[in-house]
């Protein structure tokens, strides 16, 4: 259906009054409201089956979901398990549940490169971490720059060694990662910004105490290098669909390196020191996973509406608190289970518009998957009338949640828009928190999940979201600490707005001269 032109109103009086309002001022039942706009299909959104599927997408055996490795392969299995069992319908690459698609995968060779000091050799990634992805060859005397402030040292063709500063405290960003590693990119970025258009041959920083505790994690998050994927929508908007070339010697920025403390005598006595740092390229396959429900009407079943999520996580890595698996249960197991409660409805009762619903591969290295498929989609891109993406939708306070893309300059339809509020008014009901999708939000989080490329192309898009927490990307984010009674109510809330969107009689516009920016 579509709703009236009331729309403009409704937005303002529910996101302009919602961002200051306390979280517990409106009452959340945790039932959908009864109504003729409601399908009987909601009752296939049910808890138990959320529970399960999260449970098991988040399970030890999954061993994190890691894009480009065979566990998000296993778990892309698992998910194209799921859409067979429901009963939808193959709708990737040849009549497969799998669009498939290589990422460019470019890294430090730890077998190329080598580095010493005092002829002491260092092993790349336990004693010395490179800190960027850029190739190196630096060679002679460490000068030794006590005191990173000082900007009278001529550090010009140099390997220049000092302590990290301590960062200032906005610059260590809430809610993402550990306090240790977020501590420690603010003090690393804080003192190479000290050395930047000063011309060092490399830079190497010694770890204070805070950022030798989180060494292993810095250095784990390292080794991994950079991924990119070819012919696909640019991560920015005036960037290219062509992966790039890799550096060459000196034509990138400063090398970088990180030591641990134990270092610091060491290279107070500016020793000699050899840097060869080499990079390798190679490709690894990621993939996204799509099935679909045929429309019922003839005349809009051509068109369809996209359930967005992504199935990989970010793998095993260095141990926290007797864990080493980063399960990604709320980040993104409660979306997928959220997207195969839709498709059990939309089995059960179609409807008008047909319904794909897309797990995207690799988001976690970039929006890889989903970058891909807005740029070769498996259907014509003119015929996706709205995007559904969820990201994060089963922690904090149980009566709060976000709809990023719900305001400007992030919104590009305000008719998908009070579309979705509709949705949450006869289901959740969740107090919005708007902070989150304005462009002078710290975390940018807008632009960090798998609806922006679509949006980019200006379709019609919304992301579903509980927003961060201290769990984020650490292996806490496991099925235990889920509130799956919330998690119910957002799996409901993206049900209907994706029903009321699949049976709208005109599908919804995009917001005249609308243009993404931040």
């Amino acid at each position: 259906m579509r709703l009236p032109s009331t729309t403009t109103r409704l937005l303002a009086g529910v996101l302009g009054a919602v961002a200051a309002a306390p979280l517990g001022a409106q009452a959340a039942p945790r039932a959908a409201t009864r109504s003729a706009e409601v399908p009987a299909a909601l009752a296939a959104v049910r808890e138990a089956d959320l529970r399960r599927d999260v449970t098991e997408m988040a399970s030890p055996a999954m061993r994190g979901r890691e894009g480009g490795t065979l566990d998000e392969m296993r778990a892309s299995m698992w998910v194209a398990e799921q859409y067979r069992r429901i009963g939808l319908r193959p709708a990737g690459d040849d009549g497969t549940w799998f669009q498939w698609l290589d990422m460019v995968r470019t890294r430090v060779s730890t077998t190329a490169s080598r580095a010493s000091v005092g002829g002491q050799a260092l092993t790349l990634f336990r004693d010395l971490t490179p800190l960027n992805v850029v190739p190196a060859e630096a060679a002679g005397a460490v000068l030794w720059v006590p005191d990173a402030t000082d900007s009278t040292v001529d550090v010009r063709g140099r390997i220049v060694a000092t302590p990290l500063l301590a960062p200032p405290p906005a610059a260590i960003r809430a809610n993402s990662y550990t306090f240790a590693s977020r501590y420690a990119d603010a003090a690393i970025n804080a003192t190479l910004a000290r050395f930047q258009r000063r011309g060092p041959s490399a830079v190497i920083l010694v770890a204070s105490a805070p950022v030798d505790s989180a060494y292993e994690v810095v250095a784990s998050a390292r080794t991994r290098g950079a991924y990119d994927v070819d012919r696909a929508v640019p991560r920015a908007a005036n960037g290219s669909p062509r992966v790039a070339p890799p550096p060459a010697l000196g034509s990138g920025p400063t090398p970088a390196f990180l030591v641990r403390a134990a270092m610091r005598e060491t290279l107070a006595r500016q020793p000699q020191a050899e840097l060869s740092v080499r990079l390798e390229r190679f490709t690894t396959p990621s993939v996204n996973v799509i099935g679909m429900v045929r429309g019922t009407d003839p005349a809009l079943r051509d068109e369809y509406v996209v359930f967005s999520s992504h199935q990989d996580a970010n793998g095993v890595r260095v141990t926290l608190e007797g864990d080493s698996v980063h399960a990604g249960a709320d980040d993104n197991a409660t979306v997928t289970a959220a997207g195969l409660a839709a498709a059990r409805a939309f089995v059960r009762q179609p409807g008008r518009r047909s319904v794909l619903f897309i797990n995207h591969g690799a988001e976690e290295r970039g929006l890889i998957g989903s970058r891909y498929h807005a740029a070769n989609p498996v259907v014509p891109l003119e015929k996706i009338v709205a995007v559904l993406n969820g990201d994060m939708i089963g922690r904090n306070h149980p009566d709060s949640a976000s709809l990023l893309g719900a305001q400007p300059p992030h919104r590009n339809s305000s008719d998908l828009v009070a579309m979705a509020l509709r949705a949450n008014a006869l289901t959740g009901r969740f107090t919005l928190d708007s902070l989150w999708d304005r462009p002078t939000h710290p975390e940018g989080w807008y632009f960090r999940s798998d609806h922006l490329p679509y949006a980019r192309l200006n379709v019609p898009a919304l992301m579903y979201t509980t927003n961060l927490h201290d769990d984020y990307h650490t292996p806490r984010d496991n099925p235990a600490r889920i509130d799956y009674a919330k998690l119910t109510r957002m799996a409901q809330w993206m049900y209907l707005t994706g029903w009321f969107v699949a049976n709208a009689p005109k599908r919804p516009a995009v917001d005249p001269g609308f243009r993404l920016e931040r």
